[in-house]
């Protein structure tokens, strides 16, 4: 750029540019957000909602900026449950998948039973759960994985089937085993819609390892914190935790996209 140019832009602009066409990305992607916050602070003063019903926007990100500690260790505690049942859930999608692939006795005595999990709501698995793992962690760590197992498991069964003819036709030529045939070609054929149910499932993860914490009324994560602020009429802190709640599921969901992305990349 050449030094008129420099003096015509004038120092401002030079420095305050690229912070304020950041700042209108940001803006231009989460109007709604803004929109949905504002249109909640209208409604709570324009018809004089009680604040035992719907607390003002004020005064719930005021006290998540007031109490930044009882936020964040709840929250920590949810996402090691999330975490630790997504990694379970999608392991043993993918390991029942391709026992389903590889035995036609195991496909028979599984696919049926996995469509009839899937089909019962979490909350009438519940009890079961208890009484077979017992509560706390291990009933928490059975819920999540649940939810994020089915996904992983139809994904990888899809990509199980889905490789190419002429791919196959090799293997089969070169007398390649079922284990060497797997490995070499098919899950990395499924690895593209293991991505797809990573994205799927991650956000979920989060918000029922919520509801199983707020079920149970156990652990120290944020389903406990909205249980005890319900049952101690603190609707400031429940609608916090709501707040944290959405706002961790959105993030993630953001990042698993992005790894979703990253991995298609590098496999196409």
């Amino acid at each position: 750029m050449s030094t008129a140019a420099r003096e015509r832009r004038g120092p401002a602009n030079l420095l305050g540019g690229r912070p304020a066409r950041s700042a209108g990305a940001l803006f231009l992607r989460y109007w709604t957000v803004l929109l949905l916050v504002l249109a909640w602070g209208v409604w709570v003063e324009a018809f004089h909602v009680n604040q035992i019903v719907a607390p003002s926007p004020g005064a719930v990100f005021g006290d998540l900026a007031g109490h930044p500690g009882v936020y964040a260790t709840a929250l920590a505690e949810t996402m090691l449950m999330a975490v630790g049942g997504l990694v379970l859930g999608m392991t043993a999608g993918v390991l029942v998948a391709a026992g389903v692939w590889a035995s036609k006795v195991l496909s028979g005595l599984m696919t049926p039973l996995v469509l009839v999990v899937r089909s019962v709501p979490v909350v009438a698995l519940l009890p079961v759960i208890l009484s077979v793992v017992g509560s706390g962690t291990p009933a928490m760590l059975t819920v999540t994985s649940l939810i994020t197992f089915f996904p992983a498991f139809a994904f990888t069964s899809s990509g199980l089937r889905s490789a190419p003819t002429v791919s196959a036709d090799l293997f089969t030529v070169l007398h390649a085993s079922k284990l060497t045939r797997l490995r070499l070609l098919l899950l990395p054929q499924a690895l593209q819609g293991l991505l797809v149910a990573l994205r799927l499932t991650a956000p979920g993860a989060v918000l029922v390892a919520m509801l199983a914490e707020y079920l149970m009324g156990s652990g120290g994560g944020l389903g406990q914190l909205f249980f005890d602020s319900v049952s101690f009429s603190e609707v400031v802190r429940a609608w916090g935790t709501s707040v944290v709640a959405t706002a961790v599921s959105v993030v993630t969901f953001v990042a698993a996209r992005a790894v979703e992305r990253w991995g298609t990349e590098r496999l196409t």
